[in-house]
């Protein structure tokens, strides 16, 4: 068993009390018995956890003095770490991508541990790996400070940390989102992450294995990093009431997000949301319908329980038939099992009921089920009790009412993925399905397939909503450049976009240095002296 304490401006702090990971395979096959031990360890009443061979980890619940400390520290620190060479700080970055490199087997191991599917696992490390790349390095180098000389003045524009930034990840991708830090870090913030009380192992080990010891090496000041574990809204609040704190990034469901966001505000804080999403696949006529499909079934990554994956399609009606069918041949490889299953990408439902609420409505107004509908046991057998939910395609024919459905204007935590099939091309489908997805009120990511350059350049320059765009490529892949999160409306609140950390969490400032400029004469400049632009 791993055990992590808080960890303090460069200190370790055991807990009076410590919330405990249990094997998910052992969930699985027996889920009360090893809830009872769960529930017993965490109130005291055993403390065996260490002799058990089904917890794998225990993490500490954050004293009340030490969540003050943390931030204290972080106060102190910030200013130093911020003033170290960039070059340094972008360094950090590197390191870590060479450090989760090295033991990327083993962090999946531990995501695995905690319930992750593997495959999903390996996707979720992937994402931490492709943050850091050389050409991401060098955006982040131009991001953060671009100079130019123009006549006598070298001019300058920096971006400057914010300070102190707290951050809280989601419960279902705590680890890998809880990254999002780094980049932070790299703009010269000092940080203080929670791990969620649900889901704390993924998160200490990534962030005290690997990246703690990276910035000792540095030479970063201690409070540069904190790490806590408590009671949610007892820690958020703290946050928002504290002086210290600037930025709050913050991971979670919209209407909190969104509330919260406005109550960071008042209190003269930064909020940067990463909530729900909704995203939408539009496949044309002329699409690879191959390569389509397999991009529509990564919506059961981990049960589609992710924000980023796709959650409803709009089929051409011309080809909507033979996707379907593509689609249906597909799903009905995936299954249920145990998460260290390399062939697994399936996980419990965890709210089984609303699934079932939206499906009843999607049938009641007219939708079809293609596949799925039903729970599954372990063994991919249909049952009326089973913890997974088999991989469900809808059908929904007509474009103009299908926004009604929650199924297609709600973000769903459930593998349900609805194909809206509109009923003719007239000539003005392309506009129609253009308007459809920019009245997404969700805005994280959508993708378009098809090879006619006229229609992906539509798509392109007219779809708004959305942080991301992909077009016949990956739904939720990573690529150069492009920042994996982000997004607008109940994605990311009314300052929504693609999400930068680095950005997000820094603040720019533009330096101009002289040399030989007589002050009476500049104050009349309109532009540039001739001599600059020799």
């Amino acid at each position: 068993m791993r055990s992590y304490s808080s960890y303090i401006a460069g200190s370790d702090y055991p807990g009076d009390s410590w919330v405990y990971t249990i094997n998910a395979n052992a969930f699985l096959n027996d889920f009360m018995s090893n809830l009872k031990v769960k529930r017993e360890l965490e109130r005291g009443s055993r403390d065996d956890g260490a002799e058990l061979p089904n917890v794998t980890a225990r993490c500490a619940v954050t004293s009340d003095e030490h969540l003050q400390e943390a931030l204290v520290k972080a106060r102190e620190a910030a200013p130093v770490w911020g003033a170290f060479p960039l070059e340094t700080r972008l360094l950090l970055a590197q390191r870590v991508q060479e450090e989760v490199t090295r033991r990327r087997e083993e962090f999946i191991d531990v995501l695995v541990a905690e319930g992750h599917p593997r495959k999903l696992a390996e996707w979720e490390i992937a994402g931490i790996q492709q943050a850091a790349t050389k050409e991401n390095l060098d955006l982040w180098r131009r991001q953060l400070h671009e100079e130019h000389q123009v006549g006598p003045r070298k001019l300058r524009l920096v971006r400057k940390p914010d300070g102190v930034v707290v951050l809280s990840p989601p419960q279902n991708a705590a680890a890998s989102n809880s990254f999002l830090g780094v980049p932070a870090l790299v703009a010269g913030n000092a940080l203080v992450v929670k791990a969620p009380r649900s889901s704390p192992y993924g998160v200490m080990f990534g962030w005290r294995e690997i990246v703690a010891p990276i910035l000792e090496e540095l030479g970063a000041p201690p409070g540069t990093l904190s790490l806590v574990c408590g009671q949610p809204k007892k820690i958020m609040g703290q946050w928002l009431d504290s002086p210290l704190v600037d930025d709050i990034f913050f991971f979670g469901g919209s209407e909190r997000g969104i509330q919260l966001g406005q109550e960071a505000v008042a209190r003269g804080k930064k909020p940067i949301l990463e909530l729900a999403g909704n995203d939408g696949v539009l496949v044309w006529k002329d699409a690879d319908l191959d390569l389509a499909a397999e991009a529509l079934t990564e919506c059961f990554f981990g049960s589609g329980q992710i924000c980023m994956v796709p959650k409803y399609a709009i089929a051409h009606p011309d080809i909507a038939d033979a996707l379907l069918t593509k689609l249906t041949a597909l799903v009905a490889k995936i299954r249920p099992g145990y998460p260290d299953d390399p062939e697994v990408l399936l996980s419990p439902v965890m709210r089984p009921d609303e699934y079932f609420a939206c499906l009843k409505e999607a049938v009641a107004a007219g939708a079809e089920v293609i596949t799925g509908g039903h729970r599954l046991e372990l063994d991919g057998s249909a049952t009326d009790t089973g913890p997974f939910i088999a991989p469900t395609v809808l059908r929904v024919d007509g474009l103009d009412g299908a926004r009604e459905l929650t199924a297609v204007r709600e973000e769903t935590f459930f593998p349900l993925l609805p194909i809206v099939v509109p009923e003719t091309d007239d000539g003005t489908l392309l506009d129609a399905a253009i308007a459809f997805l920019n009245a997404n009120q969700y805005g994280l990511r959508n993708s378009l397939w098809a090879k006619d350059p006229e229609v992906i350049e539509a798509v392109a320059n007219r779809v708004n909503t959305g942080g991301l765009l992909k077009v016949n490529d990956s739904h939720i892949g990573f690529v150069p450049y492009l920042a994996s999160h982000g997004g607008t409306g109940l994605t990311g609140g009314p300052f929504g976009e693609l999400n930068y950390p680095l950005l997000r969490t820094s603040h720019l400032q533009g330096i101009s240095i002289a040399e030989g400029v007589q002050p009476r004469l500049a104050v009349f400049e309109t532009g540039a002296a001739p001599e600059a632009t020799r």
